[in-house]
């Protein structure tokens, strides 16, 4: 059965590095969902979340010709294991006077933030699981949506483990 995993890879911060996964899955046939980078605990080193759909097998595969891509350290699929995710999205919604009271309702419900208030429209901050801004982005379309930025998941084991972590010898 085809699902979303969640892969996760310490690399190396050296130029070219993300051309080179996002060619390595590319030539896979793979569709990556989303994707986010971002410095690591370790200096010199970033972290990669990729979201991509496809069975275990499939997925265990690709995972092994990321490992084999010179500058990843490590990659690991933590689809399974006990993690913490979360997306950031930023939704501008059309607004005037007669909506803007029923969009703040609906953005407080959700625990989300208005960041930008324009005449004509209000930009909301949310962060949460995929179903969460899912949710709050299909309740802001009846308003019209003018503009969405989201970030794709990111994703960390939960409690003391680290996939990554480097062990003093």
């Amino acid at each position: 059965m085809s699902i979303k995993h969640t892969v996760v890879a310490l690399v190396e911060d050296k130029p070219g590095v993300l051309n080179r996964i996002s060619s390595m899955f590319r030539r896979r046939g793979f569709n990556i969902e989303s994707i986010a980078v971002g410095p690591s605990e370790q200096p010199d080193f970033s972290r990669i979340t990729v979201v991509v759909k496809g069975t275990s097998a499939t997925v265990e595969q690709v995972r092994k010709q990321l490992s084999r891509v010179i500058e990843v350290v490590k990659a690991v699929d933590i689809t399974s294991g006990n993690i913490v995710s979360r997306e950031l999205a930023l939704i501008k919604v059309k607004s005037n006077p007669e909506t803007r009271s029923e969009i703040i309702q609906i953005v407080d419900i959700f625990r989300a933030n208005i960041i930008d208030v324009a005449p004509d429209s209000l930009t909301v901050e949310v962060t949460g699981d995929e179903d969460k801004v899912d949710s709050l982005f299909h309740l802001l379309q009846r308003f019209g949506i003018r503009e969405v930025a989201r970030t794709g998941r990111i994703a960390m084991t939960r409690g003391p483990l680290n996939p990554f972590e480097i062990k003093d010898q």
